[in-house]
């Protein structure tokens, strides 16, 4: 068995940012000569999440109104409330408590059956990135395992 890990730096532009990785995600899978095993997405960020979903424009829209009613950026957390908050506190720090909760209901990665050297997405999937926070720099990686 094998393993060959991949990284990617993205300059995100907006929140929500929904950004189509697929075509990176099978060039890694093809550089790492693995033909039979399993493929991890992973972000390395509690503001920016990894999913599994249709590239379509009005879905991306509807998916954009849906994380801001299950936690509008505008909320009242705790988080935010930078008066009574003493824990991972950074100079640049953003009241993006919406951007936690709404990476709670996507996650941080997901994995994929690797068969022959390909991917077994389903017809319309398509791996996103997806910024949760404000515009940065972030990194997501690709881990490619198996024989």
């Amino acid at each position: 068995m094998k393993s060959k890990s991949y990284r990617l730096q993205l300059e995100t532009k907006e929140a929500p940012e929904f950004i189509d990785i697929t075509d990176w995600v099978c060039q890694c899978v093809a550089q790492s000569k693995v033909a039979n095993g399993f493929v991890i997405v992973y972000s390395k960020h509690t503001t920016a999440a990894v999913k599994i979903n249709e590239n379509e424009p009005l879905l991306l829209q509807d998916m954009v109104a849906f994380l801001e009613k299950m936690s509008p950026r505008n909320g009242g957390y705790q988080h935010n409330d930078f008066s009574i908050r003493t824990v991972n506190m950074t100079a640049d720090e953003s009241p993006n408590g919406h951007a936690h909760l709404q990476h709670l209901l996507l996650g941080t990665s997901e994995t994929v059956p690797l068969i022959d050297g390909i991917m077994q997405f389903g017809r319309y999937q398509s791996v996103f990135f997806i910024e949760l926070d404000h515009p940065r720099s972030r990194e997501v990686m690709v881990q490619v395992v198996g024989e």
